[in-house]
């Protein structure tokens, strides 16, 4: 069960990296657009956080931060939610773009300080 725990852990840290490299890297190119690597980040953040927010294989006297959890779950969302339906649009606007990149950060820093 710890093998499988790292593996989604794994495939949920690549999905921050497609999320934040991609949205970076749409930034510094001068077009703000939601690039296939962001809206794929989002997916895979907001997948494998579920399986992650599971108990499965935690230690009988290890316990889940639900507050952590239910804040990570609501900022993944508004993030895959800003990706998702701004994917089509031909430029999306400077504020909404650097949004969806300070609440990749947020969510990152939510994981590590709390």
């Amino acid at each position: 069960m710890e093998i499988l725990r790292n593996v989604v852990f794994y495939l949920h840290l690549i999905g921050f990296a497609l999320l934040l490299g991609g949205s970076v890297a749409q930034y510094l190119s001068g077009k703000l657009r939601i690039n296939a690597a962001m809206l794929g980040g989002a997916v895979i953040q907001v997948v494998t956080g579920l399986i992650l927010a599971a108990p499965f294989g935690l230690d009988p006297g290890e316990k889940l931060n639900h507050g952590k959890l239910a804040v990570k779950l609501v900022v993944a969302l508004m993030i895959l939610a800003m990706t998702f339906f701004s994917r089509k649009r031909e430029k999306v606007n400077r504020g909404h773009f650097l949004a969806i990149i300070g609440l990749v950060l947020v969510n990152a820093g939510v994981a590590v300080f709390w």
